[in-house]
């Protein structure tokens, strides 16, 4: 064995040593909370304090006064609970997940793992300490970077999917490869489920790449057909949010093995504007190539999007076009964008950002 592997394997062992340390401390606790779970092991979820809370007023203190006043104004009101942000509703399902997981499998690391990853100062991590403890959300792990970008810690959290409010701190997260949306408020409150995780997807530049929507925008829709129609048999390349839909039917699967399919609490969304007919088998044998299931397929063939996930009522919804995101949210959809792909420099089909010019 070379240096290099002892030492790899000397670090593991010492891992292993602290993370049972740390199972050793939950597990004397008398409160009995449920212990987070095994980081290398768990779906790691990271959502910012503005995508957890609704911290709206308190922005406006930051941005009108100053980062001293807006320490001030929450050491304050730092025992007054935040009320709930757009986030919110998919933590707690989340954790619906977690305690089904734990009754099916109870010794499980396989669960959710939910991160506060903020640039919030440390002082205001108090305020947010009692808000996570007044709604009684089992968020253990915190990363406060005290007016730095989070994004840098987020592959050492070991992120497997991060919501922000900041569309630059998510085109970052993207860049490095990590899932990443940008996660918009609805315009009105909808009642979701309680005992399933509702989760919809768009499908180009959201599960997959972009590179049949590249078509659309530069070639017309016919060319697309005849595009998809060749290629049918060619599965597409992997899109930025491929790896969290993976995740899900990961932990999808431990429910089916237990006989649990019909009262499984994950369910799954494909929501695309793809017409069926002409374009759809392509998607579907991509995903079964994947080894990858969707619960639901709605294709809507340049249909609105909003009713349908009205009728949905999916605790989030991707999608990498505002104007979807936008329709989305009118209907009471908590929607988040995916800032990848071509549709970036479109809005409604039209070109908002030339390119640039050849020298």
């Amino acid at each position: 064995m070379s240096g290099t592997e002892e030492k790899v394997g000397r670090r593991r062992d010492e891992e292993e040593q602290d993370w049972e340390a740390a199972k050793a401390f939950f597990n004397n606790m008398k409160s009995k909370k449920p212990r987070p779970p095994k980081p290398s092991t768990a779906i790691t979820i990271a959502v910012s304090s503005r995508t957890l809370f609704n911290m709206v007023e308190e922005r406006k203190i930051y941005e009108d006064e100053g980062l001293e006043k807006y320490v001030a104004y929450n050491q304050q009101l730092e025992d007054q609970p935040l009320k709930h942000g757009a986030a919110f509703p998919f933590v707690k399902a989340l954790m619906t997940v977690n305690s089904r997981l734990r009754e099916l499998y109870p010794d499980s690391e396989e669960l959710f793992d939910i991160v506060l990853m903020t640039n919030n100062h440390a002082q205001v991590g108090v305020r947010l300490i009692n808000s996570i403890n007044h709604y009684d959300l089992l968020i253990e792990r915190f990363c406060m970077t005290g007016g730095k970008s989070p994004v840098g810690y987020l592959k050492a959290y070991m992120t497997n999917l991060y919501l922000s409010k900041d569309p630059e701190k998510v085109k970052e997260a993207i860049e490095q490869g990590i899932a990443a949306a940008t996660l918009f408020t609805p315009g009105k409150k909808t009642e979701l489920s309680e005992s399933q995780l509702r989760v919809a997807f768009d499908g180009d530049a959201v599960l997959f790449s972009d590179e049949s929507e590249i078509i659309v925008k530069q070639q017309g829709l016919d060319q697309f057909f005849e595009h998809e129609k060749a290629n049918v048999n060619k599965p597409l390349a992997q899109g930025p949010l491929k790896c969290f839909l993976e995740a899900l039917g990961k932990l999808q699967r431990k429910f089916y093995s237990k006989n649990e399919r019909m009262n499984c609490p994950i369910r799954t969304f494909l929501v695309t504007a793809r017409s069926a007919a002409s374009s759809g088998a392509r998607v579907l044998k991509t995903l079964r190539s994947w080894g990858l299931e969707i619960d639901e397929a709605l294709f809507l063939a340049g249909a609105p999007k909003g009713p349908l996930l009205e009728k949905i009522k999916p605790h989030i919804f991707f999608d990498d076009q505002i104007f979807h995101i936008e329709g989305a949210t009118e209907t009471g959809t908590i929607a988040a964008h995916v800032p990848y792909g071509i549709g970036q420099k479109y809005h409604k089909g039209k070109l908002i950002e030339q390119p640039e010019k050849q020298k």
